[in-house]
């Protein structure tokens, strides 16, 4: 099973490593010290403290849709018909097509909280070649 130090377990939930320990410390996390007295969280239990972390649709509304990314409208780009609109999501960066019209409706501009449902029939899903992990 893969472990993780605690800087690389912050970049994966989209807090500071600072976060990790307080939780660390306050038994929300599990974590193990390495032999050289470092904390390491287990693979599996940082999937299943995010897993925690993670709501529904976050505003008590009902959705098919899973894939919800909260965050902070950081650019709209408008001309007469459409509008890309990006959203920065922890250290994501979300962008969407829409009419100019729905942008202009949901008053999007630079500095508004948004979130980005996403909705698809195919998602692509890497590992990074620094995080393989061998097969048993």
């Amino acid at each position: 099973m893969a472990t993780f130090r605690i800087s690389e377990a912050a970049a994966l939930l989209g807090v500071s490593a600072d976060t990790v320990r307080r939780w660390v410390d306050a038994g929300r996390l599990a974590a193990e010290r390495d032999e050289h007295g470092h904390r390491q969280v287990n693979g599996a239990d940082l999937a299943a403290f995010a897993r925690a972390q993670v709501g529904t649709t976050g505003d008590g509304g009902c959705s098919s849709a899973r894939n919800r990314f909260r965050g902070i409208v950081t650019e709209v780009r408008k001309d007469a018909v459409m509008a890309q609109v990006e959203i920065a999501a922890g250290p994501f960066r979300v962008v969407s097509l829409m009419s100019r019209q729905a942008a202009d409706e949901l008053g999007l501009e630079a500095g508004v909280v948004a979130v980005a449902v996403i909705k698809s029939t195919n998602v692509v899903v890497e590992i990074p070649d620094h995080v393989r992990v061998a097969s048993p």
